[in-house]
């Protein structure tokens, strides 16, 4: 994981200096996470990170995830078949993006979003029935269908207890997805995971046993979490 975070920063481009200022830490900081030393990381450093890098934040937490670097592929591929002159203009419209990138300054935004009930990251919950709680939220609200709050700590470092997360409406979910799903008629917020040990939602924080997916249980994935 470590040297796959040095090469996809080097392949940006990017200093250590650049990424701790778009982190918000010092280039110490950023040398220890490429080094591996995530324990610690708050949800919001792994958000801000996996964005300079332009990965997704699992890529991060879990090493057995590959960064995907396909949009780099496409670019690289296609711009070796242009001329010269069509290079250097891909290269000055990079160029322009990444310097808008640096500037951009974020400014907090208070907003009130409705609120589905809890998600357990933990011993199960239970979520409201189509009576949705009208909260404050301060921060960047993503597309989504739905709020709900963790209690627990099972999704450690990637969610802590008490926050509200968002979520998109689906049945279905992609292997390494983090979800929301009922199992045996309770909430939970997990990464779902099937592979050739089988299906299962998955608990970031190793303290928590994996939850296996199969006739003994009644399982139903209801969401996708937005990160």
């Amino acid at each position: 994981m470590s040297i796959h975070l040095k090469e996809r920063r080097e392949e940006l481009g990017l200093t250590l200096e650049e990424v701790g200022k778009l982190t918000g830490v010092g280039k110490s900081t950023v040398r220890k996470w490429e080094t591996g030393y995530i324990q610690n990381m708050g949800r919001d450093k792994i958000v801000a990170y996996a964005k300079a890098l332009r990965i997704n934040p699992m890529d991060i937490i879990d090493p057995e995830n590959v960064i995907s670097n396909s949009a780099i592929d496409k670019i690289v591929s296609i711009s070796s078949k242009l001329n010269e002159k069509r290079q250097n203009n891909v290269y000055n419209y990079a160029k322009q993006q990444y310097n808008e990138q640096k500037n951009i300054i974020k400014i907090p935004v208070q907003s009130d979003i409705k609120l589905y009930g809890a998600v357990s990251a933990g011993t199960g919950e239970y979520l409201l029935d189509n009576t949705p709680e009208l909260v404050p939220y301060e921060g960047e609200v993503p597309e989504h269908d739905y709020a709900v709050i963790v209690n627990g700590v099972s999704m450690r470092p990637l969610f802590e207890d008490k926050q509200i997360i968002f979520v998109k409406k689906t049945f279905e979910a992609r292997s390494g997805q983090v979800v929301i799903a009922y199992y045996d008629n309770q909430a939970y917020v997990k990464k779902y995971v099937n592979d050739e040990k089988g299906a299962r939602f998955v608990s970031l924080n190793k303290s928590y046993d994996d939850m296996p997916i199969d006739e003994t249980h009644e399982t139903q994935i209801i969401g996708v979490v937005v990160l």
